[in-house]
């Protein structure tokens, strides 16, 4: 979330809430307080990506060796002083939350556009104020920790709230983030990641006890104030009135504070003075203008309160907004005891040690008015097929998936329906711990609520040569989306549809795309999920190989795949996939792919920082990010297999580096010998003829024959629809009529597939 204006108000208007802290020093405190516990921090990863993306470059697609490296220092630093860091990632978009997001993604597009102009007028990489995190990055960077051995979680609501409910429960040394909301939560201190300096950890807390004092307020009176000033749940538009209403009745206007901040304290004191002096006695309602938004202010206050929290500004509402974030134990139906310092003026019980196993996850309907349970699920007794083969010991949350909202539903056609699996299905368990525990990609989403979004890539609009990584790998989601939601015929006017909310160009996210599955089988059969996910036969790990190649349309290339050694392989996978799809790739391009792979695999974070390319070319911009866009479905379809391969065989550290992409780019555009692509070293040229031919093999199957530009004509240039056309190749394969899908000739903003297939439903 985030409150409007509060960031501003604190640095010019109350900087004194602002103090220096040692981190470190705060952690010795800490365990002299509380002796055998553990101080530890938790990190909402999200507002520290920026932070921690420190290479120079992230135009050509991400320097992921070197940023590796960086998460490993940051892990470092902390572990070195004796703190334990617990990592947060968003999870999934809160339906009452999509207007938000959309506005963001929408914004992002105005940003990306500019950033394109920039590198064609300039042919260099925009400056530091223009930046745009690298595709993939929050994905990937959840995996990274995970290898570097860290606790990560990814939310199954919004990440802010579980970041302060763990903090709080867990009587935490702090939350380190950078977002205003964490000035609200009644939780414990918050440290601001963009003031760390990782070398001291040294950084600023940010004292919401002094937030109050300088307001007049209390600290449960903060949701309110938040409410008022707008935020994600209540939009700023809506109080809008109000507090101008508030402003010019009061009397102590700084000049300093500014219009934001003068209004912050205006609306404070209209709380201080008039509802204070009422509370009570009148009903909220009779004392604000909430008119038809009362459900949802109301909503937004009880989004703040956290485990065993209630708000006195609900206390004359319903028994369900009162206890809509009550928790208690289903065991023995009494409140989670809340683990707080002692000295804090709230009552507190038991301090609970961070490494303990009794860890809980935060998880409630939002729209929901019951109350909601926390717990831990217990153990799922089988091995579930990973990369190290071990049992999943760690207790999960259970929690109901929130119902889907058929906010579009006009525009669906009564066959239409969406599909997702039952809440109590022993698959659905195990999806959810994969997901809260950082182990999938998309795939709860996927069965819990038939939902998914993918943010902004690095896509130029005015590019009409390649089709947006949105629909090239629209397939194999679609082949994904047949695995997870169960059986159903293909073509069948009732299948199940998956909302896709993907950023593209001319998308204007006004509604989500309405997308059904392809129909997936392996010798003849539709795999099961129980075996893939569940099964302990030797055999089956061949079948769920079997299935991925499936889901990228590869099954007749899996001798030719699996004689490629690791890491290459999934790399070697995806390539073909892409060069199937895309005709306007070329054999130079071919060539730049994988000589950066084979040269990436000699070559340190400290080597990498040395590659310069000559200039920057807006069309190798776009291949970076399509490349690690195409990762990030290997993690979705590599989870939905039950893990056929090991996740570092596609981690991008492992496969590809922007820059040196970028340079093999230039020199294989220019046409220089393979010898000098791969810097002359000989025991790499065997590999590269390798890789080129099992790719080009794989494509003259499917009628792709990839050939260099000197044999291009004008079938491939002047006539190509930026989302399709004969460019574009996304789901069927001409040698095997009806086993894909067609989406040629499609335009942006398109919901349905078939004769007609950009009709909105």
């Amino acid at each position: 979330m985030g409150v409007r204006g509060l960031q501003g108000f604190v640095g010019s208007t109350c900087p004194h809430i602002c103090t220096v802290v040692n981190i470190q020093e705060l952690a010795e405190n800490y365990r002299t307080k509380y002796p055998g516990c553990t101080p530890t921090i938790v990190v909402d990863a999200m507002c520290c990506l920026r932070y921690w993306y420190t290479p120079e470059s992230w135009i050509c697609g991400g320097q992921w060796r070197e940023y590796f490296s960086a998460l490993r220092d940051f892990v470092a630093a902390f572990t070195s002083a004796g703190i334990k860091l617990i990592f947060f990632f968003d999870g999934m978009v809160e339906p009452g939350k999509r207007d938000e997001w959309v506005k963001r993604r929408l914004k992002n597009n105005r940003e990306i556009s500019k950033i394109f102009h920039y590198i064609k007028s300039k042919r260099e990489q925009p400056g530091r104020n223009m930046f745009f995190i690298p595709s993939g990055l929050a994905i990937f960077t959840r995996f990274a920790l995970k290898s570097l051995g860290q606790e990560t979680f990814c939310s199954l609501q919004e990440a802010d709230y579980e970041v302060a409910s763990y903090g709080l429960l867990h009587n935490c040394l702090g939350i380190l983030g950078e977002d205003t909301d964490y000035l609200i939560y009644d939780t414990c201190p918050y440290f601001s990641i963009g003031d760390l300096c990782l070398e001291t950890l040294e950084t600023i807390m940010l004292c919401r006890e002094k937030l109050c004092e300088s307001l007049g307020l209390h600290v449960a009176d903060l949701p309110l104030l938040a409410c008022l000033l707008g935020n994600d749940i209540t939009p700023e538009g809506m109080f809008e009135s109000f507090r101008y209403k508030c402003l010019s009745s009061y009397a102590s206007v700084k000049e300093n504070a500014g219009k934001k901040g003068n209004i912050i304290l205006a609306v404070s004191d209209y709380i201080s003075r008039v509802l204070h002096l009422y509370q009570g006695e009148k009903k909220i309602e009779d004392m604000l203008p909430l008119g038809p938004n009362k459900a949802l202010f109301y909503k937004g206050v009880a989004a703040y309160l956290l485990p065993g929290q209630t708000s006195p500004w609900l206390v004359q509402k319903s028994k369900g907004i009162i206890t809509e974030k009550q928790v208690v134990n289903p065991e023995s139906k009494q409140e989670v005891p809340m683990c707080l310092d002692p000295e804090s003026k709230q009552e507190a019980s038991m301090c609970t040690d961070p490494e303990s196993n009794q860890e809980a996850s935060m998880c409630t309907d939002p729209e929901s008015k019951q109350e909601i349970s926390i717990y831990t699920y217990p153990e799922v007794k089988q091995k579930l097929p990973s990369e190290t083969g071990a049992e999943y010991n760690s207790e999960v949350l259970v929690c109901t998936p929130p119902e889907v909202k058929q906010e579009d539903a006009m525009d669906m056609e009564p066959e239409i329906k969406q599909v997702t699996m039952d809440s109590d299905s022993e698959i659905l368990k195990v999806a959810r711990m994969q997901h809260v525990h950082s182990e999938s990609y998309l795939v709860y989403n996927i069965m819990s609520t038939g939902e998914i979004e993918c943010s902004n890539t690095l896509e130029d609009e005015l590019d009409q040569a390649l089709p947006s990584q949105a629909f090239i790998y629209r397939p194999v989601r679609q082949r994904v989306y047949a695995l997870l939601l169960g059986d159903w015929r293909d073509g069948a006017r009732s299948g199940p549809v998956v909302k896709e909310w993907f950023v593209y160009p001319g998308n204007s996210l006004k509604h989500p795309d309405l997308v059904r599955p392809l129909q997936v089988t392996v010798q003849g059969r539709k795999p099961s999920l129980e075996v893939l996910w569940l099964s302990q036969e030797p055999a089956v790990q061949a079948r769920r190989l079997d299935t991925l190649l499936a889901c990228f349309n590869l099954s007749s290339s899996r001798e030719d795949l699996q004689a490629v050694e690791s890491p290459l392989r999934a790399l070697c996978c995806l390539l073909i996939y892409i060069f199937v799809q895309v005709d306007t790739l070329s054999l130079e391009d071919l060539h730049a792919f994988i000589a950066q792979a084979l040269c990436l695999q000699g070559k340190s974070p400290s080597q990498l920082m040395n590659v310069q390319p000559d200039y920057i070319n807006s069309r190798a911009v776009q291949l970076g990010s399509l490349l690690v866009r195409g990762l990030t479905m290997l993690v979705l379809v590599n989870s939905a297999c039950g893990f056929p391969w090991t996740t570092s065989e596609f981690m991008p550290w492992n496969v590809f580096d922007g820059k040196l992409f970028h340079q093999k780019y230039l020199q294989s555009e220019k046409g220089y010998a393979v010898e000098v692509l791969l810097e002359q070293n000989r025991s790499w040229l065997t590999k590269f003829h390798n890789l080129k031919a099992v790719v080009c093999k794989a494509c003259s199957k499917e009628n792709r024959r990839i050939v260099g530009r000197t044999h291009w004509n004008s079938h491939y240039t002047g006539r190509l629809g930026r989302q399709g056309s004969s460019s574009h190749r996304t789901g069927s394969t001409h040698g095997h009529p009806g086993h894909g899908q067609p989406w040629r000739d499609q335009g942006p903003g398109g919901r349905q597939y078939g004769h007609d297939q950009w009709r909105r439903y």
